[in-house]
Parts: structure tokens; C-alpha cells; sequence
């Protein structure tokens, strides 16, 4: 779990999904002032290697292939976009999870067994891409105990940040209201302020 995860107070059973989604940071708001600059955690095979190492994700030290890493960027991207839509019309959107379903054929999983545990998902096979299988894991755990429903993406354009929904309704928006929510209905009603003057004019 990250320092991310953790203040944001995602649960840990979705805490790699998380940060997975999150390592391209679209954000070019400003805020106090200050313009916040976009960046992207895997740029290189050898920066994916890394953050998988620092998660545990990643059994020995390593390179990932250039394949691997192809795929996992087209795994992110999928994901992003899948969680960019409205939990309720997830399903609905058939290109989007035709999308999802071909990233997700790299990192294949096995139902193992565990003793008073019962029944769970894991990577099929040992090498690199079975760290990002975990994340393929998580995606379907949360799919399937309703979690996944409350991890949404910012509705900012400006931010798309994703973020967990822990309000008791299910029903925000944006990643943080005081910051993402207060821009936007700003920027709506300087829009309707600016809508009704020229009406009047």
C-alpha cells in the first residue's frame, strides 16, 4: 500500500489498482498559484520494474521486457478509460470493455485454494507480467464484491486523477470536492453569470 492509498484511505484489497491507474498524472490545474505539472512514473521498462519492486510486485530485481511494458501502458489505459465512466454504465460501454478485455489477455490468473481462506485469484505464471496480473486481480475482486463501483476518476477535466468514492451514497464526483468541486461550480456559474448579461444585453 502507498503513502497515496493510504491517505486517500483506499482499501487494500484495491490499493495496487489504485496506484496502477494513477501512475500517469494528468493534473494541470493551478492551485494557490502554483501550475501542477503532469507526469508519468513509467516512462521507461526500467521505471515499470521499479514501481512494481517498491510494491512487492516484482520478485527479483529486473528489467521488464519491452513487450511487457508495452502492455502494461495498454493495461493502464484501458483501466483508466473503464473507470472514467459512470459505474452504472461500465458495463453498457462494449468498446470500452472489448478495450479492457484485450489488455488484460497478457496477464493470465489461476483459482487457487487456500485453506480456510477459500477460494482466490492468482497469477498463472512467475515472471514479470505476474505482478501486473495481481492489479488484473484486484480489478475482478472488485468487480465482483461491488468495491470496483467506488473507485471513479475525477469528473475535472483538468484533474482525472482516480480516486475512492467512500461517500455513503456512492455519489461523488471529483477526487476532492473542497479543490475539484469548488473550480467547477465556479466555473458553471461564472458561465451562467456570463450566459444571463448577455441575454440582458
Amino acid at each position: 500500500m502507498s503513502r497515496e492509498s493510504r491517505k486517500f484511505h483506499v482499501p487494500d484489497e484495491l490499493a495496487n489498482l489504485y496506484d496502477f491507474a494513477n501512475t500517469l498524472d494528468l493534473r494541470h490545474f493551478v492551485h494557490h498559484g502554483v501550475q501542477h505539472q503532469q507526469a508519468e512514473e513509467l516512462g521507461t521498462p526500467s521505471a515499470l520494474g521499479d514501481w512494481m519492486k517498491e510494491r512487492g510486485l516484482l520478485e527479483r530485481s529486473g528489467v521488464p521486457s519491452p513487450k511487457t511494458f508495452d502492455n502494461a501502458l495498454r493495461l493502464r489505459g484501458a483501466i483508466r478509460d473503464y473507470l472514467k465512466c459512470d459505474p452504472e454504465e461500465r458495463r453498457r460501454k462494449t468498446a470500452i470493455v472489448e478495450a479492457l478485455n484485450k489488455a488484460m489477455e497478457p496477464f493470465p490468473l489461476r483459482v487457487a485454494g487456500l485453506g480456510k481462506d477459500g477460494m482466490k485469484l492468482l497469477p498463472a505464471e512467475t515472471n514479470a507480467p505476474a505482478g501486473l496480473s495481481v492489479i488484473v486481480a484486484e480489478l475482478y475482486d472488485g468487480a465482483s464484491n461491488g468495491t470496483l463501483a467506488r473507485l471513479k476518476m475525477c469528473a475535472a477535466d483538468e484533474c482525472q486523477r482516480v480516486f475512492f468514492d467512500r461517500s455513503k451514497p456512492s455519489s461523488r464526483r471529483w477526487c476532492q470536492t473542497e479543490l475539484c468541486g469548488n473550480r467547477e461550480k465556479t466555473r458553471n456559474y461564472r458561465e451562467r453569470q456570463k450566459k444571463e448579461a448577455e441575454t440582458e444585453e
